[in-house]
């Protein structure tokens, strides 16, 4: 089988509460994970179990206490900065909850950003913004205007087609479904699909149990990385 494109091993973060006389939180110990060319794993987990930090330390918001998070063989734990925007300029994509884009700027010329930083021409990374715009009911007359100015629901439908501008072989989603009414959770559903079907290794968090079940090829209970627990050999499959 092939190396995985998202590798990670031995993986363990604390945080240390310095405005509460230097408590030590533990949060994951000696996490190991692979994820492969055309497949998506889904994070489970109680609440408060992780499943949020992970996904943070494989973006590299977070720093890692300890361990190898290899994504596209970049070690995001141990990477500098400029390589962790390299990495996320040309082969990892991330759709979060949360659109955090400049003010002012078109929401066409947001969409397309992802694709024109990675060396897309002009023409093609608008025409696939256009596209994504439209497949996601984002209507035409907005899309010369700032998305900081839209509700909610479109402001994530506008992060979506951010994270889909520019093909990564690697993709963190953080509950791509969240809020979305059926039709537009059907488009995200397909896109997530099509992703996998090009090769792009998916690691999510889906709280809706169903859009999980059809995406996922496998699900891992970050509660078997919590402190005093043994990681498993391999992953529990995910149920049919």
């Amino acid at each position: 089988m092939p190396d995985p494109v998202i590798r990670i091993r031995d993986l363990t973060k604390h945080f240390t509460l310095h405005t509460q006389g230097g408590a030590r939180i533990e949060v994951l110990r000696d996490a190991h994970l692979d994820v492969h060319a055309g497949e998506c794993v889904a994070l489970t987990g109680a609440s408060g179990a992780g499943k949020s930090t992970l996904m943070r330390l494989a973006w590299g918001n977070y720093r890692a206490t300890s361990g190898r998070i290899e994504i596209c063989g970049t070690d995001v734990a141990q990477a500098l900065p400029r390589e962790i925007m390299e990495l996320r300029r040309l082969k990892l994509g991330y759709v979060s909850q949360f659109l955090r884009v400049i003010p002012r700027v078109p929401t066409l010329e947001v969409v397309a950003e992802p694709a024109l930083a990675a060396g897309t021409p002009p023409a093609a990374a608008f025409a696939r913004a256009r596209a994504l715009l439209a497949r996601l009911a984002i209507p035409e007359a907005l899309w010369s205007l700032s998305p900081t100015t839209f509700s909610g629901g479109e402001q994530q439908r506008v992060n979506i087609a951010r994270g889909f501008a520019h093909p990564c072989p690697a993709l963190l989603l953080d509950e791509p479904t969240a809020s979305l009414d059926p039709a537009n959770r059907e488009t995200v559903l397909a896109l997530v699909a099509e992703a996998k079907a090009q090769g792009a290794a998916v690691l999510g968090i889906f709280h809706d149990a169903a859009a999980r079940g059809r995406l996922a090829d496998r699900e891992v209970d970050v509660a078997t990385f919590a402190p005093g627990n043994a990681p498993p050999a391999r992953a529990a499959g995910c149920p049919a």
